[in-house]
């Protein structure tokens, strides 16, 4: 299930943001974090299922009305169970008015996934 991000879960999604290949650096990390907690564009979604094991990160471009995937993440344990897909799905079942695009770190994973 996708959820909103809250501050109580910022440790769990700064370590599996930390996964993407762009947050490697813990100030780029921390600033990362800090913009989708600030800015009103920016929205970061957990997966749940026990527990939390996968990120989403989204920019609202609102003048071409689509949103943007700019990060997504799965815990290394729960890879290849088509945990990233389900969270593309659901986020285009959440915004079917929109169209879901991918940023160019992003659209490796998604091109495969076939699901935008």
């Amino acid at each position: 299930m996708l959820i909103r991000y809250k501050k109580t879960f910022e440790k769990i999604a700064m370590g599996l943001l930390s996964f993407m290949p762009t947050e490697k650096d813990l100030k780029k990390l921390q600033a990362t974090m800090k913009e989708y907690e600030t800015e009103e564009d920016w929205q970061l979604f957990l997966w749940k299922e026990e527990d939390i094991i996968g990120l989403l990160g989204v920019l609202y471009d609102h003048p071409r009305n689509t949103i943007v995937i700019q990060h997504i993440s799965v815990n290394p344990s729960h890879r290849l169970q088509g945990i990233g897909k389900k969270m593309v799905k659901a986020l285009k079942e959440m915004y079917g008015d929109k169209e879901i695009i991918s940023n160019e770190y992003t659209a490796p994973f998604i091109e495969k996934c076939d699901v935008c």
